[in-house]
């Protein structure tokens, strides 16, 4: 499969009056597609497993995504900690080859039971 490119419009908020479009590629354009349809919940490498969250991350911010990391705990034999990843821009994504990735749409949740489902 090719690699995952399309544009992003960040919608406008309270710091930035107009929307903003981001061109967004490979394992960034991953990772904001799973934020995305993540919602409320967000992702964690656990839950979404990635080789380099991190650093999607720190590239999504790069381009003026807003991007919070939550630390929680974890048990179990190999008990330590992780991140949470939350988007906080209401986002829409659209063009490249997301129709391939995701045949029947990009699912955007509004409410924890829709990001959970």
């Amino acid at each position: 499969m090719e690699k995952l490119f399309f544009s992003a419009t960040i919608l406008p908020d309270k710091d930035h009056p107009d929307p903003r479009r981001v061109a967004v590629n490979g394992r960034e354009a991953w990772a904001l597609l799973n934020l995305v349809e993540a919602g409320v919940t967000g992702c964690t490498p656990i839950t979404t497993p990635g080789p380099r969250w991190s650093h999607y991350i720190w590239l999504l911010r790069g381009d003026g995504f807003k991007v919070e990391t939550i630390h929680e705990d974890h048990a179990g034999p190999f008990a330590g900690s992780h991140a949470r990843y939350l988007l906080h821009d209401v986002v829409t994504l659209e063009g490249g080859n997301l129709a391939s990735w995701r045949p029947a749409g990009v699912r955007y949740p509004t409410t924890p039971a829709q990001a959970a489902a």
